[in-house]
């Protein structure tokens, strides 16, 4: 479902009227129509939740990324550990891979995030817990200190990293990875023909929620060519028994070019074994990447 273009947000369909806010402190300016929920929305992959609020749309952004999950956990059976999680933000990843017997390092620069991770470990047990050590990091300044046999960049975290601190990174962890390591990593991957035609998208969804609130979402993506840079904004209110809170959250990324990444991680002393890639639309898909050292 998509309304004509040329309306301002956060106008919507009237259904939608009772639950989305009126006005924000800032309003988003006149752009592209209105699309309604489609299975892949644009994410906060590469940020951890702002407050206890916004768990809710954060793990309904990520849940187009579990299926990642059950591929990873595949590699690992082949890799074995341990296991660098970078950007591991509560534990999507790191957590099952600790239930599954893997050691996990989980590095992520957010603190609260990091404390969800441990008290979700703790609460399945001391086995999983004894399995789990987490690092306090931001991934552009990155500094290793063991030696691993698979890395993860995943929920298109490497989106997250700006490109003038990717080739770092990248050596960093290439750098500590045992001999036949590898490295996996994802993100999405735009026809830049599509960007250029429609710069700027814009969804209204619903956040699953089950603790009473409903919650509505709308979220305004916009892509800057020049600086290969993407924001998106979301507009969010929710609504209680006796009030309505309007939230407003924005996340800045990266827009990967495969070419250039390729090259970094060529430089970086690894070779691209395996290549996946899923469609998410006609002007997108997202990319997953298998890389192994040259030792």
């Amino acid at each position: 479902m998509h309304t004509p273009s040329g309306l301002s947000l956060p106008v919507v369909p009237a259904a939608f009227a009772p639950v989305l806010p009126s006005r924000y402190e800032r309003e988003p300016a006149p752009g592209a129509g209105i699309r309604i929920k489609s299975d892949t929305l644009p994410g906060l992959e590469s940020v951890s939740p702002v407050d206890e609020g916004s768990v809710w749309l954060h793990d309904a952004l990520l849940g187009p990324h579990s299926a990642d999950i059950v591929r990873y956990l595949s590699l690992a059976r082949s890799t074995g550990g341990p296991v660098l999680d970078l950007g591991s933000g509560a534990g999507r990843l790191a957590v099952p891979f600790a239930r599954h017997g893997f050691a996990v390092e989980a590095v992520d620069r957010d603190a609260s995030a990091l404390e969800r991770l441990e008290g979700w470990a703790r609460r399945i047990g001391p086995q999983v817990a004894g399995l789990v050590v987490t690092h306090r990091a931001d991934l552009t300044e990155l500094r290793l200190e063991g030696s691993y046999r698979l890395a993860l960049l995943a929920g298109a975290m490497v989106t997250a990293v700006p490109p003038a601190h990717r080739p770092e990174l990248l050596r960093e962890v290439a750098s500590h990875l045992e001999a036949g390591g590898a490295l996996a990593l994802d993100y999405t991957a735009h026809q830049l023909p599509g960007l250029i035609a429609e710069p700027r998208r814009t969804w209204a969804f619903q956040v699953p929620r089950f603790d009473g609130i409903d919650e509505w979402v709308v979220a305004r993506q916009v892509f800057d060519l020049p600086s290969m840079s993407e924001r998106i904004t979301y507009y969010a209110a929710r609504t209680g028994k006796v009030s309505t809170e309007r939230v407003v959250l924005t996340t800045d990324k990266w827009i990967v070019d495969p070419e250039r990444l390729a090259t970094e991680l060529h430089s970086a002393g690894l070779h691209i074994e395996g290549r996946r890639r899923h469609r998410i639309d006609d002007r997108t898909e997202s990319v997953l990447l298998v890389c192994r050292t040259d030792d």
